[in-house]
């Protein structure tokens, strides 16, 4: 009677309306058929994107909107300027004759062109001024061609820097284009004392520079960056590109004049224009014409500073928007 009494209370000790417990599957494990969630839980995997939306986390790394990448780059604009400047100090600093080379350099380009082309050759021949022509050519070339080059190293020469910090990556090929506008800036004293030595002072029309050099730095910008998502993705464009800009200077009128060649009769017209629209050998005509009588007296057809803010803006612009289309691939793999 005891014994029947003790299981009539173990059985009615649960009220019948107790809800059943509930299933939890272990990690990595589907829960069981008609398992509910427990209160509090984390969602499915699948809604972890909306969870962390609702709580306001973005991916890292991820590209921000146009807008935001442009002012994250203005806000770092004096890590740019010093980074440049850093560079620029350092590029020399194991020579012993130190930052003399970033004149020397130009010049020992320009008495090797004037020995081959001028001497050897003689395409000084009926070009007035061939000295200070010729020098002006190198110095602007010198300006395009390392500020491509350095380009292309922009991403893969600072990997350390691209995966320990977050930044705007654009920084980077910016700052080098600005290292090798110093680096021109720096070498036009040596071309201002060439100039004056064969009777080119300065004047009213040296102000043509100003604009020129800055056409030319937008141009040179933006190919860089160019270069920049092209290398860091493929680092044999780095290896490739001294011959392309090798080739390049030979047809840009470095050496020779584009304007006397243009006009010869068994130029073909189609040759002609794409001689003459040349970025590289407008952006060296324009420096000419700024400084060089000769070249100021010939009247450079108006249609030319054209032409350079052409290539300005599509070089510039569209560079930057193509490299800012990977922002998120940098310095990953």
């Amino acid at each position: 009677m005891r014994q029947s009494q003790s299981q009539s209370q173990t059985i009615t000790a649960t009220p019948p309306d107790t809800p059943p417990r509930e299933a939890h599957a272990a990690p990595g494990r589907p829960a069981a058929p008609g398992a509910t969630s427990a209160p509090g839980a984390l969602a499915p995997e699948t809604d972890l994107g909306a969870l962390a939306r609702r709580h306001g986390l973005t991916v890292s790394g991820a590209r921000p909107s146009l807008p935001d990448y442009l002012r994250q780059l203005w806000s770092r604009r004096h890590f740019i300027t010093t980074f440049a400047t850093a560079r620029l100090t350092a590029q020399y600093s194991q020579a012993k004759l130190g930052q003399i080379w970033q004149i020397m350099t130009p010049l020992l380009n320009a008495t090797v062109y004037y020995f081959i082309f001028g001497v050897l050759l003689d395409t000084k021949h009926d070009i007035p001024d061939f000295i200070p022509f010729l020098v002006t050519g190198v110095f602007i070339w010198t300006f395009t061609s390392n500020s491509i080059m350095a380009g292309t190293r922009a991403i893969s020469g600072n990997l350390g820097l691209v995966r320990a910090l977050h930044f705007p990556r654009a920084a980077l090929p910016i700052a080098l284009a600005l290292q090798q506008l110093q680096q021109l800036l720096f070498s036009l004293g040596a071309l201002v004392v060439i100039l004056a030595c064969f009777g080119e002072y300065p004047d009213l029309g040296w102000l043509l520079a100003v604009p020129a050099l800055a056409l030319q730095a937008v141009f040179n910008t933006g190919v860089s960056m160019v270069l920049a998502r092209l290398a860091a993705k493929t680092p044999d464009v780095s290896q490739l590109m001294p011959f392309l800009l090798r080739t390049w200077m030979y047809v840009s009128g470095v050496m020779w004049s584009v304007d006397r060649v243009t006009k010869g009769a068994d130029v073909p017209h189609v040759v002609s224009v794409a001689l003459q629209c040349n970025p590289a050998a407008v952006y060296i005509d324009l420096m000419r014409f700024a400084l060089v009588d000769s070249f100021t007296a010939a009247q450079l057809p108006p249609h030319v500073w054209a032409i350079a803010l052409g290539w300005a803006l599509v070089a510039g612009v569209g560079g930057f928007l193509f490299f800012w289309k990977a922002e998120e691939e940098y310095g990953r793999g």
